[in-house]
C-alpha cells in the first residue's frame, strides 16, 4: 500500500490570496461609505426603531381594536334596540353619501 498524504483544502498561497481579495472588497466597501457621491449605492436594511416604540405601537393598535370592538357592540344594540334592518341602514348610508350628506373615513 501506498502512503498517501491528505490533500489540504487550501495551502498557505491559496489562504493568503483569499485573505487579500477579502482584505481588498472591505477596503472598497469602506471607501464607498466614506464618499458622500455612492450613498445611492449602498443597500440599507430598515430603520431600527426602539423597544419602547414597538411596545407604544402594540399598544396602540389593542386600543383601536378594543374601540373598534366596543364601537360594533354599541352599533348592534342601538339596531336591536330600533329594530331597523341592516338592509335599510345600508340604504339610508348609500343615500347620505350619494348626497354629500355624510363622509366617508370621517375622523370621530
Amino acid at each position: 500500500m501506498k502512503y498517501r498524504k491528505a490533500a489540504k483544502p487550501h495551502n498557505e498561497r491559496d489562504k493568503l490570496r483569499q485573505f487579500k481579495e477579502l482584505d481588498d472588497a472591505f477596503a472598497k466597501a469602506l471607501q464607498a461609505l466614506d464618499d458622500p457621491e455612492s450613498a445611492a449605492d449602498i443597500p440599507t436594511g430598515p430603520p431600527v426603531r426602539s423597544l419602547a416604540t414597538l411596545e407604544e405601537e402594540e399598544d396602540s393598535e389593542v386600543r383601536a381594536k378594543a374601540h373598534d370592538q366596543e364601537f360594533i357592540r354599541r352599533f348592534e344594540a342601538l339596531i336591536n334596540e330600533y329594530h331597523v334592518p341592516h338592509a335599510a341602514l345600508a340604504e339610508l348610508i348609500d343615500t347620505l353619501l350619494e348626497y354629500g350628506l355624510w363622509q366617508e373615513n370621517k375622523a370621530v
